[in-house]
């Protein structure tokens, strides 16, 4: 029977892949899959070798500092690969890491199936030289990608944005404030401070402290916080207990949460997709250490971090970035009491 091994290093890979791989078994229920991923994949069938929680860091001094934890991971991720050989092995984005694996793949002799293109059109346009090497198969979420590969003489097919399927609530926006016992009549904000550590760590005390300058100006506003895939409801609590605002934290059923909101404050990330095809007004913010953001703002080649902005090339949602961060620019355009 033939094995896969998938590699999906942060929450949004995750949840690609687990339906990806949800479909695939359905036309091949023989398929035996393992490999680091999260709870959509377990849910797949995917025998977890590593938890991608493990993996899960934003920025680069951020990833300096864990090094020697996600080199052990790789080693030991390229030790199962030479022990146990898939007849494939399926990269998820998160090409830090899974470009270096390609090529331990390569050199083992099993087959590269990349799913979910790094973004070299934005920055560090030179992987593509070792995506040639060492990938056998691109598979690619926009057309515009794809022309990208071809003229780079990478094997590449278009398979489409699974969101553009996957993304859905058969709720009303009054049915969700129910589901979740919050007051229709009342306005609901979402804090969505991402799937990573370093993420929460950076962008929720100023998420919570727009939300309290908010409540002071309208008491009567809801706020509500999907608890992200892969993260501890311990890592919240210290920030929680430090806001006088009242959050609703919720696991699970993440589009009904985000139909219950009038207005959304979000990390940059696949999430704030996920918000605009469910029509919620949002903001997209992002802050990392100053080092990190310094490098990348030399390397990115495009103007915008939000996919809405990257894809339609215009500044459809506010983007507030690093120092942009705060409750004096949030506040005003929370879209929201």
């Amino acid at each position: 029977m033939p094995e896969l091994f998938v590699v999906a290093g942060e929450a949004s890979g995750d949840a690609h892949a687990g339906r990806m791989l949800k479909a695939l078994k359905q036309q091949r229920p023989d398929i035996v899959v393992s490999g680091i991923g999260g709870d959509t994949m377990r849910d797949a069938g995917v025998e977890i070798v590593t938890d991608f929680a493990e993996l899960a860091v934003m920025g680069l001094v951020e990833v300096i500092k864990r090094y020697a934890h996600i080199k052990a991971i790789f080693d030991k991720t390229v030790e199962h690969l030479a022990t146990n050989k898939p007849d494939a092995l399926i990269l998820v984005d998160y090409p830090g890491f899974n470009l270096k694996l390609a090529k331990k793949a390569h050199e083992l002799g099993i087959p590269v199936i990349y799913y979910i293109s790094p973004k070299i059109w934005a920055w560090r346009a030179g992987r593509i030289k070792a995506i040639k090497r060492y990938v056998d198969l691109m598979l690619v979420l926009f057309p515009f990608e794809q022309t990208l590969y071809e003229k780079a003489s990478v094997p590449v097919k278009c398979v489409g944005h699974p969101l553009v399927d996957a993304v859905h609530s058969d709720l009303t926006s009054a049915q969700a404030k129910s589901h979740f016992s919050l007051d229709e009549n009342a306005p609901v904000l979402g804090l969505f401070p991402g799937s990573r550590r370093s993420e929460v760590e950076a962008l929720l005390p100023v998420m919570l402290a727009t939300a309290e300058h908010i409540q002071q100006r309208d008491s009567s506003i809801q706020v509500i916080l999907p608890l992200a895939p892969g993260l501890e409801r311990a890592l919240i609590e210290p920030f929680l207990s430090q806001t006088a605002v009242k959050v609703k934290v919720i696991s699970g059923e993440f589009y009904d949460v985000v139909r219950s909101c009038d207005a959304i404050v979000a990390a940059s990330g696949t999430v704030t997709l996920e918000i605009a095809l469910l029509g919620i007004p949002h903001l997209i913010t992002y802050r990392v250490a100053p080092l990190t953001y310094h490098i990348l703002k030399r390397l990115v080649k495009i103007p915008y971090v939000g996919l809405c902005n990257i894809v339609t090339g215009e500044n459809v949602v506010t983007e507030l970035l690093q120092k942009q961060v705060s409750v004096s620019e949030l506040a005003p355009d929370c879209c929201i009491s």
